[in-house]
């Protein structure tokens, strides 16, 4: 009898492993409370026995589909208009799925370091004093309960890890969830849902002091004849290679989504031209991942801070930022890109991570509306220098984006401008508005060939356009060149 007995037991464990292993099971990233993307085909996606018949319902719509001979499997939705109406997607092998209060709206995934990562808990504790509190996160968290944001926070381990029988990782934007999460990615996203009156789903997949390297695939420097061109020594900088790229971000592909923010830079601001094209290889790889390549990427300018000043065996000058500034502003040459900047953004240029993430997080979504979401007349940029002209003893500085006008912010004199002439030697200028440019000149330099604007690390100058919006860091004498198709 104890033989049958150990006999049959063996049986059902049998059994039960290849029930348990039968079963359909989901990524981590599709879950109860999810936002799923409008307008789009919506991929669901998972895995399941060879052969097995997997249906997918949600609303109107049912989609079946058999498991491949890897044990993938996959059906496409069909295209769906926003709905905050929660509603419940149904996914049915030989066990069935519920995923429920599941709304249709806009999808973003934003990444990058730490003032990406800056938490919500850490924003509400400061307050800009020439700042509205009618926007300030002392008062968000106490008042965020809107259902119509959801929000999802990757780790290092959350979308890797097989267990997660209950389908969670969605939240709706408030109470601890909100707390934990990016401050820069909750108010784009309840500036979008201001604006659009839709749901919006933000995925926020960062990590402090990481640099970019580890956010595209190892692959990606093996392809670029850029790096080629350079070296194995320059292919190997910054090490890493995919490591939260393949932790954080592959896993989430196919979801549909609408784009990419990205604030990331600080942890490579002595780069300068080698930055923009990993840029190019980053935001192409990640297109590529979503077989999409006009995904729009949206990123921010790291703030004024006195990198010169910091204890490292690295060469740093004032100039080290600004340099790096100009090499974030060279990957506007990428298609779908903007850039938001962020010299007014900081109070104190000794703290590499200010609060002013509410800001950050309205003027990306500026950048997203007038790009994307047709608010054509929208104003999403400060002045962007254009090109120049010399005339006699001055220089005359031409710039786009001047929205309403331009103006000093303060009602000061225009500051951080400068000037030289063939010796190099760069002086303070007086710079006067003209209409929708600025005339810079010196008596030092009565023959001026070059100008530059927020030329240093700790640049807060007041030159903005009417609309609230600061002008780009720029110098006329870039030596630099990018061409996004050589890369």
């Amino acid at each position: 009898m104890g033989r049958i007995w150990a006999f049959c037991l063996s049986i059902l464990l049998v059994a039960a492993f290849f029930n348990s292993n039968a079963e359909v099971t989901l990524p981590k990233i599709l879950g109860n409370d999810m936002v799923l993307q409008r307008d789009k085909p919506v991929p669901i996606w998972g895995t399941a026995v060879v052969g097995e018949k997997v249906s997918v319902k949600f609303g109107k719509q049912t989609k079946n589909t058999v498991a491949d001979a890897s044990g993938n499997w996959k059906v496409m939705l069909d295209a769906m208009p926003a709905s905050d109406k929660p509603a419940t997607l149904t996914i049915t092998g030989t066990n069935t799925i519920t995923l429920d209060n599941v709304l249709v709206g806009e999808v973003w995934i934003c990444s990058g370091q730490s003032n990406m990562a800056y938490e919500m808990r850490k924003n509400s504790k400061v307050n800009k004093p020439d700042t509205s509190t009618s926007n300030s996160p002392v008062d968000e968290l106490e008042r965020a309960h809107n259902p119509n944001i959801r929000i999802f926070l990757v780790t290092q381990k959350n979308l890797t890890t097989d267990k997660n029988p209950n389908h969670t990782g969605w939240d709706i934007a408030e109470d601890s969830a909100l707390r934990a999460f990016s401050a820069a990615g909750y108010f784009f996203a309840k500036n979008l849902n201001q604006q659009l009156n839709v749901p919006i789903g933000i995925i926020c997949s960062a990590i402090s002091g990481s640099r970019i390297e580890p956010w595209m695939p190892e692959t990606a420097f093996e392809n670029s004849a850029y790096f080629k061109s350079m070296g194995k020594d320059s292919a190997k900088a910054g090490g890493d290679h995919g490591k939260f790229y393949q932790r954080m971000i592959e896993p989430l592909a196919p979801l549909a989504i609408r784009g990419f923010l990205w604030y990331q830079g600080e942890a490579n601001v002595t780069e300068t031209i080698s930055y923009t094209h990993k840029m190019q290889m980053l935001i192409n790889s990640w297109r590529s991942l979503w077989n999409d390549q006009s995904l729009p990427f949206y990123y921010v300018q790291i703030v004024p801070y006195y990198y010169s000043k910091m204890a490292t065996t690295l060469v740093i000058t004032p100039q080290t930022e600004p340099a790096f500034w100009e090499a974030q502003t060279m990957a506007l040459k990428i298609p779908h890109t903007g850039m938001i900047q962020t010299t007014d953004l900081n109070d104190d240029v000794k703290n590499l991570h200010p609060p002013f993430k509410w800001e950050v997080g309205r003027r990306l979504a500026l950048v997203a509306l007038a790009n994307i979401y047709g608010k054509k007349n929208l104003i999403f940029s400060g002045p962007v220098y254009e090109g120049m002209k010399i005339k006699g003893d001055k220089i005359i500085l031409n710039f786009k984006y001047t929205g309403s006008g331009l103006e000093s912010h303060n009602g000061k004199p225009l500051n951080y401008f400068t000037i030289a002439g063939n010796d190099g030697k760069f002086v303070e200028a007086t710079a006067v508005i003209e209409g929708n440019k600025v005339v810079v000149s010196s008596p030092e330099v009565p023959s001026p060939t070059v100008a530059r604007f927020a030329w240093e690390e700790d640049a807060q100058p007041n030159f903005f356009n009417k609309n609230g919006l600061p002008a780009m860091p720029f110098r006329t004498d870039n030596p630099l060149k990018f061409n996004p198709t050589d890369n």
